[in-house]
């Protein structure tokens, strides 16, 4: 075939031409690709068994699998420890809480039962409410207070927003829109609501993303990462909100089985600093968390600095 039809059957069929181009990756080398104008990484071992990547990548970035998870919390029964460390500016412990908890589910209702709980400092004040929003964040998601009726596991219709709320209820609001849907927009955060969208032209100037294979406590996953890129310059790196986010994916179902990330940004009277790791199980056929490790700083506007760690362990779902 002279060179003329080499070259016009590659424009007019580039994607047989993109196919053909797996048998020429060398082994152990990274595979380039762009898709939908961004850049991503595939390992070889996505290549090499010619995996659907593009389609691969689309769900990735549209999962709801992981806000799921917790909302399938609503309709379950299970019990939980729960263990909040607050710290002073020198990181000695300032505060604290423990309990063990059981979520109890009747007539479409929820409600906490208590069987254990010891406090340290001023964690609660002396009505039993938080002193901490670090606190009070983790209660809205584990906890209850009182009963909580009508509730269901559906995720369309039940997006974060801020629209509405003020004060605490909005930090409150950000923060979960941190825990669980990071790499999206958070509006209402001066400097840095736009900087979170992994997604858009921009972010792909400042952030690696990478695809991998492997297993994970015996069963095949995917794994997405992305990384800040190493040769941002100083303008960039001010940019950076993501200091690192990995996902792993059940290679059959693509749910979230576990997922790690550091996100830090400082702008004036707002900043943080926190990293999260999150561990699934299943409770029957729904996807539950099974452990949420944190460990932030932050400071926002109208709230005092707080520093503080908690695990949540979750178990005896039923």
């Amino acid at each position: 075939m002279s060179l003329k039809y080499v070259f016009l059957f590659s424009i007019l069929f580039p994607v047989a031409l993109f196919a053909q181009k797996d048998s020429f990756i060398v082994e152990g080398k990274d595979t380039t690709i762009i898709i939908d104008k961004g850049t991503f990484t595939l390992k070889p071992v996505i290549v090499r068994n010619h995996m659907d990547y593009a389609s691969l990548l689309r769900r990735i970035q549209n999962d709801t699998t992981f806000y799921k998870a917790f909302r399938n919390l609503h309709v379950l029964e299970f019990s939980s420890l729960n263990n909040i460390r607050m710290f002073d500016k020198k990181y000695n412990l300032e505060a604290s809480y423990y309990s063990k908890t059981k979520q109890h589910r009747e007539n479409g209702c929820r409600s906490t039962e208590t069987v254990e709980q010891k406090t340290t400092g001023v964690f609660l004040d002396a009505g039993g409410n938080y002193n901490y929003l670090t606190g009070e964040m983790y209660a809205s998601i584990f906890l209850t207070k009182g009963k909580i009726c009508g509730e269901d596991n559906v995720v369309a219709g039940h997006e974060f927003s801020t629209a509405g709320k003020s004060g605490t209820e909005k930090h409150k609001e950000q923060l979960k829109m941190l825990f669980f849907d990071p790499g999206k927009k958070i509006p209402g955060i001066p400097f840095i609501g736009n900087k979170l969208d992994l997604y858009d032209e921009d972010a792909h100037k400042l952030y690696n993303y990478t695809l991998d294979y492997d297993t994970h406590n015996g069963e095949y996953v995917y794994i997405f990462s992305v990384k800040p890129k190493d040769d941002l310059g100083f303008f960039q790196r001010n940019d950076i909100v993501v200091d690192e986010m990995t996902t792993l994916f059940d290679a059959k179902t693509m749910e979230v089985v576990g997922r790690t990330y550091s996100l830090s940004y400082k702008a004036g009277l707002y900043d943080f600093d926190v990293k999260i790791e999150v561990e699934m199980t299943h409770a029957g056929n729904l996807l539950v968390p099974r452990t949420m490790r944190y460990k932030g700083n932050f400071s926002a506007i109208t709230k005092k600095r707080e520093r503080g760690e908690f695990t949540a362990t979750l178990f005896d779902f039923k």
